[in-house]
């Protein structure tokens, strides 16, 4: 089975498997939202994250992989009466526009193996304007003991040090680590280990 066919047999179901309610990183952090501009929700699934960057009036592109999954996440956002626009796309071969977006998210991303990663992060980089704002949140390797979601292959989880790597250049880096639970539907429940970064450009 491939990647893809599983993913779509995981968001067959009627139900929201992550839930509706935007991640809580993700909306703890609207205070630094600008007022406008355009945003991209990277691998962005049903739909919970892009439509709430939507719903704080930015000019919401979602891209995912999956035909189900978009579907649902424009049923969600027809639901919340907002305005979101998706395409469907890998995020690993995804041809990033330079300097086109005011905001990134890139929330539990986590399905690129190293090689793919390095790619897909220096397409973020790009792809953000002078002074965008960079949010993402990830499992670290502690995730692995939890397994309360999130991939299996370690070397597909983030560390302080990945991050600071692929992201060091950008001013007012902030990254966080913790445990925490999580109640994200049934797919993310529970207990885990995870790592937050906020950064501009």
């Amino acid at each position: 089975m491939s990647e893809l066919e599983r993913w779509e047999m995981r968001f067959a179901v009627d139900e929201y498997i992550f839930g509706t309610a935007p991640n809580a990183f993700l909306a703890a952090q609207k205070q630094v939202l600008p007022r406008g501009g355009r945003a991209l929700a990277v691998a962005d699934g049903e739909g919970r994250n892009g439509v709430w960057l939507a719903e704080q009036g930015l000019d919401v592109l979602a891209i995912d992989f999956s035909p189900k999954a978009q579907a649902k996440a424009r049923a969600l956002a027809e639901s919340r009466k907002v305005r979101y626009v998706t395409e469907l796309a890998d995020a690993t071969k995804w041809r990033w526009p330079e300097a086109c977006f005011d905001v990134v998210a890139v929330i539990f991303t986590q399905f690129a193996n190293p090689l793919e990663r390095r790619e897909m992060f220096a397409g973020i980089r790009a792809t953000l304007k002078p002074a965008g704002l960079l949010l993402m949140q990830g499992y670290t390797p502690r995730q692995l003991q939890y397994g309360t979601g999130g991939p299996k292959q370690i070397e597909n989880l983030y560390t302080r040090e990945l991050l600071e790597q692929e992201f060091g250049g950008f001013s007012e880096l902030r990254i966080d680590e913790y445990d925490c639970e999580l109640h994200e539907g049934y797919a993310h429940a529970g207990m885990s280990a995870v790592i937050d970064l906020v950064a501009r450009k």
